[in-house]
């Protein structure tokens, strides 16, 4: 018995021996680095962050999946319309080229000019095909109803288009940034896709690059208490109103009444219902995740979410000036008062309308 005992016994060590030895052995798993906070404890969101890349709200047709390996996401960041952009536009302008002589007013800039990324933007881990998550396919979730809506704001802006400033692109005056940099929901474009964020216990204020629009977000205890803090609904700013409170390590940005001539134009269509919720969580010192929902039953079959990745930036956010200097507003006008005078009706190209009307969604992964 005694015998059976210590075989028991030392058979019982040599395996717990062995077993230490192994784990020993083993690479340990390296902690991920703690995220910088604030004296207050907070995640520290402050600095200079980018959401540059290739990667669009939407998925482009063809594709399928949202997440893509290395050798895929290379060919299609190479196929992306920015990228080809950037390749045929290569060095300095050639004035003797004719460029232009086919009305494109597109391709009126070269690669000096623009630096939309050159690869697919990578969140959590993945090459991502488009900022969109939900609906799987990518696309946005247009009803019948929104579909409308759109064209009927496109006819109406194509028709008084040159009738004066006042009802030029938001962009061309200079109102709001291009392409729905500024958000709610802050998408990339073809340039000047900085964000700086000053954070403090009371606000966070983000810097946008593109067209400096400037988003100051009160911050409050409880998330009740943010949103009873929103203003009267008649009060309708660009970029609409917001208000915000930490959920744990995540900054949650609730925003209301976008202004309805920003909500007409897209590329995020927003009506009077249309809501969005933000979240900015700090991954890494050099990530921050961002992800927002829309949620607008004038416009959309369903509520849809999109993730982005924002990534530190040692440069700094210098000064966008927009209207110092330009003349292409009384160069636009001008030339449509001229192409009336000589019987002609003005036109600039289907370029200066904004946003495409999203054709109805196809199923996808």
């Amino acid at each position: 018995m005694r015998t059976g005992v210590s075989v028991a016994v030392m058979a019982a060590c040599l395996l717990a021996f062995g077993g230490a030895a192994q784990a020993a052995d083993a690479p340990a798993k390296a902690k991920p680095a703690p995220i910088p906070r604030t004296s207050y404890g907070k995640p520290d969101l402050t600095g200079v962050w980018s959401n540059a890349s290739v990667t669009n709200l939407t998925r482009a047709p063809g594709v399928t999946r949202l997440a893509v390996g290395k050798d895929e996401a290379a060919k299609l960041a190479a196929d992306s319309p920015f990228q080809k952009l950037a390749l045929a536009e290569e060095g300095a302008s050639n004035l003797d080229d004719n460029l232009l002589k086919d009305g494109n007013s597109d391709r009126g800039y070269n690669t000096f000019w623009i630096d939309p990324g050159k690869s697919l933007a990578n969140v959590k881990g993945e090459y991502r095909t488009s900022w969109i998550v939900e609906p799987a396919n990518g696309q946005l979730p247009v009803s019948d109803a929104g579909r409308k809506l759109m064209a009927a704001a496109r006819a109406e802006r194509q028709k008084n288009l040159f009738a004066g400033p006042e009802y030029l692109p938001l962009s061309e005056r200079c109102l709001i940034g291009f392409t729905g940099s500024g958000g709610p929901g802050m998408l990339n474009t073809i340039y000047n896709n900085n964000y700086q964020i000053v954070q403090t216990p009371d606000a966070i204020v983000i810097d946008v690059e593109m067209v400096h629009d400037a988003r100051t977000v009160p911050l409050f205890k409880t998330k009740a208490e943010a949103l009873a803090h929103h203003r009267p609904a008649a009060i309708s700013p660009w970029l609409g109103d917001s208000v915000g409170w930490w959920d744990g390590d995540t900054l949650v940005i609730d925003t209301v009444n976008v202004n309805p001539e920003e909500g007409r134009n897209g590329p995020i269509f927003l009506s009077e219902k249309g809501h969005v919720t933000e979240k900015l969580s700090r991954a890494s010192k050099d990530q921050i995740f961002y992800e927002f929902q829309v949620d607008d039953p004038v416009y959309y079959t369903q509520a849809w979410r999109a993730e982005e990745s924002l990534n530190a930036r040692k440069e700094q956010v210098y000064e966008y000036a927009c209207h110092e200097g330009n003349y292409a507003m009384t160069g636009i006008l001008g030339g449509a008062r001229k192409q009336e005078a000589m019987g002609i009706k003005p036109s600039m190209g289907p370029g200066i309308f904004g946003t495409p009307i999203p054709e109805k969604a196809k199923g996808g992964e």
